[in-house]
């Protein structure tokens, strides 16, 4: 009898790739990415992180690739930023996050300007002759460009979320600015129905445009929080110088360091970063290597003894074979774990991410109880204070805090950590710091400042 021969399954060969994501705005955006790409056919296993923009995915190379991540997180409503080009060694994120600021800031100024002159205007005795019905009239116009133009993108994602069944902070500014819109309208348009109906004439435009304007530049200061955290990967990027001496034929060339391959000779002169990784073949020197070792003093090297990119030649001049560059180098695996580190959840974010879940459904039904509650219960006209009630319950919550606060401080941390030449490698291990006692160093010149300093002065 012939036995079947057993046969025995590869294993699952896992990669991993981290994208920048544009748009999101709570941790309500970080729960709806995750769940799609989880979805995606191949994912197994996503991380979203808020305060870095940016998702890790773990996946199976052979069922996905970065275009079908990508469809999924578009799926989800929201944009991806292109892969960094082999031209460049920039990161596109930070581009599209910067013109994200400087649109936030833009429209946030505007809408405030113009919802403070309307309600400068409401204030003047007499409203320059202007009747209330009048007066409406004239603030309806730039009322709706603030909440249709300069508001739109709060309309847009949470029509996009609703779409899907999910509810952002998006839908809160939404709702509380499109309602106060929406009544003001219908006083401004039919006075007359208004007036039998026993309700005042008096709009809240300028509070619906204010209240966008403010968000907005909530939104811009929490940007450029999020973006001077991330800071730290762009500083140990920036180490690389941007061109490198190249030796090719007997000739010395300036090449931009992204054409430098493997096997060229690169020339350092003293007072230079080295370009890429590699071997000493000509010269004498002695390098500072303190951004990747910590060591203070400068280390001799002579040909045959490695050099790292980043790391600065002090005195003669150095022949360095490159046998690493790009994605390959030392300060490009240094980086790429800085930023793994910071997009990395602690435990207590993951609680966090959880009840935020509920938050914004929570909100919504409050908003709505409180409405009901006025418009039984307050005094008469009681339809405007309880559209002013809900209004506001709906936009105190809305900078979510809860779901930003937390990988923001790790990002923090992590990069003051990075720019003080201490490497962390996840949330989770920053979070156990606390419990910390003893720390044990395994070698002497492990703990320096990284400068030489003058102890003694012998004539």
């Amino acid at each position: 009898m012939t036995r079947a021969p057993i046969t025995v399954p590869s294993p699952v060969v896992a990669d991993e790739l981290s994208v920048a994501v544009i748009g999101m705005t709570c941790a309500s955006c970080v729960n709806r990415i995750e769940r799609f790409l989880r979805q995606a056919d191949g994912v197994s296993e996503a991380t979203v992180n808020l305060a870095s923009e940016r998702a890790q995915v773990q996946f199976d190379p052979t069922r996905i690739d970065r275009e079908g991540i990508t469809r999924a997180i578009e799926a989800a409503g929201y944009d991806v930023v292109p892969e960094a080009t082999s031209e460049s060694i920039d990161d596109p994120s930070v581009g599209a996050r910067r013109r994200e600021q400087r649109a936030l800031l833009r429209d946030g100024l505007i809408a405030s300007s113009v919802g403070l002159a309307m309600m400068a205007l409401g204030f003047i005795p007499g409203g320059f002759g202007l009747s209330m019905e009048q007066l409406n009239l004239l603030l309806l116009v730039p009322a709706t460009v603030v909440q249709f133009g300069l508001g739109g993108r709060f309309l847009s994602r949470a029509a996009r979320g609703l779409r899907h069944g999910d509810l952002t902070m998006d839908t809160l500014v939404a709702m509380g600015t499109g309602s106060a819109w929406a009544y003001s309208t219908f006083l401004t348009l039919a006075p007359a129905t208004a007036v039998a109906a026993g309700l005042p004439l008096e709009t809240y435009f300028d509070s619906a445009a204010v209240i966008i304007g403010f968000v907005l530049l909530g939104r811009w200061l929490e940007s450029r929080a999020k973006g001077q955290a991330a800071d730290a990967v762009t500083a140990l990027i920036r180490l690389q110088p941007a061109t490198a001496m190249v030796r090719r034929n007997g000739e010395l060339r300036e090449f931009p360091v992204a054409a430098v391959r493997v096997g060229d000779q690169i020339v350092v002169r003293p007072g230079e970063r080295v370009a890429a990784d590699g071997e000493v073949i000509e010269g004498n020197s002695a390098v500072e290597e303190s951004m990747l070792t910590g060591e203070s003093m400068p280390v001799p090297k002579e040909p045959g003894d490695r050099v790292t990119a980043g790391t600065l030649n002090r005195q003669g001049s150095l022949v360095v074979r490159v046998d690493r560059v790009g994605p390959d180098s030392t300060l490009a695996q240094v980086a790429r774990l800085v930023d793994r580190a910071q997009g990395t959840k602690a435990p207590i974010q993951r609680l966090v991410d959880r009840v935020v879940t509920w938050f914004v459904p929570a909100v919504a039904a409050t908003a709505a109880v409180t409405f009901a509650a006025w418009l039984l219960l307050g005094p008469e006209p009681s339809l405007p204070l309880a559209l002013s009630s809900a209004v506001a319950v709906l936009i105190i919550a809305c900078p979510c805090a809860m779901g930003l606060a937390t990988p923001t401080a790790i990002m923090v941390g992590t990069g003051r950590g990075a720019a003080a030449g201490i490497l962390i490698r996840d949330g989770a291990a920053l979070e156990l710091a606390e419990h910390v006692d003893v720390v044990v160093l395994d070698k002497t010149g492990t703990l320096t400042r990284g400068r030489p300093e003058v102890v003694q002065v012998v004539s």
